[in-house]
């Protein structure tokens, strides 16, 4: 008997948060404040059942009533999605999404992010049979100009920055394929912009081909970026979907949301 009573009364608990669920769900839906009707509507709650649920909600904070019988999403949720923003860590949201990367292209695939005039690689997901030597381990660093990733970083500055980083180097070059030359370097950001991804061929390593993709936080700023290191013969056109794609999921893990278009 206390069985069944225990199943039931964790039925109903499942079933309030469930509709608690929904109606956080629904006001999500409206930038103003949303009246105890439509909300009902909108949920198929009884308007008893989903007054009595906003009172405790609104109790909780998780909901404010903006004025008689109308309600917004609360502060609390922002308290809260403050809470998890502070703890995620690029490399955390990366490391599930790299692992099926590299399964997908049997490739080394790598996480960078952009200290001053360099890349610094933060994480890495390889395999030994891929046939390239793994040069630069987790923590070794390159320079933007001649790497996928650190096109993409100089991309998103603007003219000015991008002459001031050309001044501050001087375009060193590492083989006879590095960008040297200021203006073949604007020219390749413009394609980096154009495409939506970067490349390095054959720029930093003879022998090693990239591709890039960049990862953006909530408020947009490019943070990281992802790429796919092959031997130049191996590096394929089809990934580029792939890598693109999988950096967009990462950056939706960090609360990017794409630009509405028009």
């Amino acid at each position: 008997m206390k069985t069944e009573q225990s199943s039931t009364e964790s039925q109903i608990s499942i079933q309030v948060i469930e509709r608690m669920i929904s109606l956080l769900d629904a006001l999500a839906q409206y930038p103003d404040p949303v009246s105890l009707k439509e909300l009902s509507a909108t949920t198929g709650l009884h308007p008893s059942t989903a007054h009595r649920i906003l009172n405790d909600l609104v109790v909780k904070r998780f909901v404010d009533r903006a004025e008689a019988g109308s309600y917004r999403l609360g502060m609390r949720l922002l308290e809260l999605g403050n809470i998890v923003k502070s703890r995620l860590d690029v490399r955390e949201a990366a490391l599930e999404f790299m692992r099926e990367l590299h399964r997908k292209t049997h490739q080394t695939v790598n996480l960078s992010v952009r200290q001053g005039d360099e890349i610094v690689y933060i994480d890495r997901s390889f395999s030994e049979r891929s046939g390239m030597q793994v040069v630069r381990a987790i923590g070794g660093r390159a320079p933007l100009h001649l790497t996928s990733t650190g096109k993409l970083f100089l991309s998103a500055d603007d003219p000015k920055q991008v002459r001031a980083y050309a001044t501050r180097t001087g375009l060193a070059g590492h083989n006879k394929n590095s960008i040297t030359d200021l203006v073949k370097l604007e020219r390749e950001l413009s394609l980096v912009r154009a495409r939506g991804y970067a490349r390095d061929n054959e720029e930093l390593e003879l022998g090693v081909r990239c591709i890039a993709a960049g990862i953006h936080d909530d408020s947009g700023k490019l943070v990281a970026g992802l790429s796919i290191s092959a031997p130049a013969d191996r590096l394929q056109d089809e990934w580029v979907e792939d890598l693109v794609s999988t950096a967009g999921r990462i950056s939706s893990v960090l609360g990017y949301s794409l630009p509405a278009a028009g």
